[in-house]
């Protein structure tokens, strides 16, 4: 299992100014950062594989707009959706990354008024396709995160996501779970890490306010229980919102942590806690 935290903790926008973020994650002692790709304009992938050194690097994408939509009726939007998919795989590769992953399998906050057809899941599942194929040129992996029914209409839950593995069928996609979003949408902690299985690659250690891991009301015990079950051994991250933001959809208001080092430092020791009770 890898140890990591998203550069949210310390940015609201990635660029080459906020490179130094790389540097603080070593030095914390973690396993891996994970970059967002939400300005693909703003990343430059060569900058990031030569501050990272050889340092391990996730990449995401957490949201799709109307214009990129893979669900969309309109082909040449779904199109446009797969070729800039396509475009974040390539930038993550060239960055030294082997996994992408995210809000990637709808646009974010569809304006929909009812449930997605079985033709909308079929877009989805056909165009993750294409970008799989795609990935695995690069010797790459990606894996989509459920969200909340506020922020999504097609992916909420871990059966859902199998659901929409199973459509593509590749073997390089996964799932990415995410235990603040799981607060809303699942019934059991445990059950929903059992669900997705071997399937799971990433996991977002969240309180469900988005706070220091422990000190809330997430079922911790129930989910580094399924971990142990499924033989989890893939990337488990902190996304972390210490301060508020105006540039994402994180409504994040109010402090959630004294200061970032408190989040990080509060949140690897209780993550290691964890890890050391169930013996993963």
């Amino acid at each position: 299992m890898k140890l990591g935290i998203h550069a949210y903790e310390w940015c609201g926008e990635w660029s080459n100014d906020t490179l130094d973020i790389i540097d603080k994650v070593k030095e914390w002692g973690f396993d891996f950062i994970e970059i967002p790709l939400m300005r693909l304009d703003l990343f430059d992938p060569r900058a990031v594989k030569e501050r990272l050194d050889g340092f391990g690097v996730t990449t995401s994408n957490v949201l799709l707009s109307d214009n990129v939509d893979v669900t969309s009726f309109d082909p040449e939007i779904r199109k446009n959706g797969v070729n800039y998919l396509k475009d974040c795989v390539k930038a993550s590769a060239e960055a030294g990354a082997k996994m992408f992953s995210g809000v990637i399998y709808s646009q974010y906050m569809k304006d929909a008024k009812k449930m997605p057809s079985g033709e909308e899941w079929k877009f989805s599942a056909d165009s993750l396709r294409e970008v799989a194929r795609y990935a695995a040129d690069f010797g790459m992996s990606i894996a989509f995160e459920p969200v909340t029914r506020y922020e999504s209409y097609l992916l909420n839950t871990a059966e859902q996501a199998v659901r929409l593995v199973d459509m593509i069928g590749e073997p390089n996609v996964f799932i990415h779970l995410d235990s603040y979003h799981m607060n809303v949408e699942e019934k059991n902690f445990h059950d929903a890490v059992v669900t997705a299985g071997s399937r799971l690659a990433n996991f977002h250690m969240c309180e469900n306010d988005r706070g220091i891991p422990g000190t809330g009301h997430v079922d911790w015990d129930g989910i580094f229980q399924a971990f142990k079950e499924i033989g989890f051994n893939g990337y488990l991250g902190f996304e972390g919102f210490s301060d508020c933001t105006d540039n994402m959809s994180t409504w994040v208001w109010r402090k959630l942590a004294p200061d970032g080092d408190t989040f990080v430092r509060e949140s690897i020791d209780f993550a290691r806690k964890m890890i050391q009770k169930y013996d993963l």
